[in-house]
């Protein structure tokens, strides 16, 4: 089943990244799937987007969806017609919209759990935090700056910014055996990193994966479009 052309508006979407060990993460990811390193790194995290005006293409923007979301992923690669891809994979989606969580799996990607979010902007300062339907919860603290984490892995903010642009397509489980492809187009690409004062997520304890914080990054006002890249069956 391949999910309709549907575009908006993403401001914010934060990106919250994790270094863990490639064994560890290998255990939830599907057949097929292995991690995408950097530097010996498997790279996992959460994207927290708030969608704007989200409707099939066409559409006017006043008829379109608003929704607070967040989706763990972890960078992935896999072999494709003899082509190494990239890109991301999504083992659990959560939403504020009783509407995604209805639609998901054919509007929207995955099964997605209904939550409760808490969300504070000011300046340029950002609080989300969220708990879900089965307690699984996520909450981080941070505010703009002008450089990337010290201790980070990628170095700069051109280094993580280039690899977390490459992670375009998403893969999203919808049973025991199907996974379903999305691929966001943005029409502009800049980040800005956080610096960030908390930070937690119940996802990657419950699934005994040992994750260390890395970076949090920032992007406002993104115009974009979901395009259906198809399903996999693993």
């Amino acid at each position: 089943m391949n999910i309709p052309i549907v575009h908006g508006l993403i401001d914010p979407r934060i990106l919250i990244n994790f270094t863990a060990s490639p064994e560890a993460v290998q255990t939830i990811l599907p057949a097929g799937f292995r991690p995408k390193l950097y530097n010996g790194h498997a790279i996992a995290g959460v994207c927290l987007i708030r969608l704007k005006h989200l409707r099939p293409k066409g559409v006017p923007a006043i008829f379109g969806l608003s929704s607070e979301n967040g989706a763990h992923r972890i960078a992935v690669e896999w072999e494709e017609n003899g082509i190494t891809r990239e890109g991301v994979y999504m083992p659990r989606r959560d939403t504020s919209s009783k509407f995604n969580v209805l639609a998901g799996g054919r509007i929207f990607p995955g099964k997605h759990y209904a939550a409760k979010f808490n969300v504070r902007e000011s300046g340029d300062s950002y609080h989300v935090d969220y708990t879900s339907s089965d307690n699984t919860c996520i909450s981080i603290t941070g505010r703009v700056s002008d450089r990337l984490n010290d201790h980070s892995v990628f170095g700069n903010l051109e280094r993580a910014s280039a690899f977390f642009e490459k992670g375009a397509v998403g893969y999203s489980p919808i049973n025991g055996r199907k996974l379903q492809g999305l691929e966001l187009r943005t029409f502009t690409w800049k980040m800005q990193p956080l610096s960030v004062q908390d930070v937690y997520t119940s996802f990657f304890d419950t699934h005994n994966i040992p994750v260390r914080f890395d970076n949090a990054l920032l992007m406002t006002g993104i115009a974009h479009e979901w395009r259906s890249t198809g399903e996999k069956r693993c």
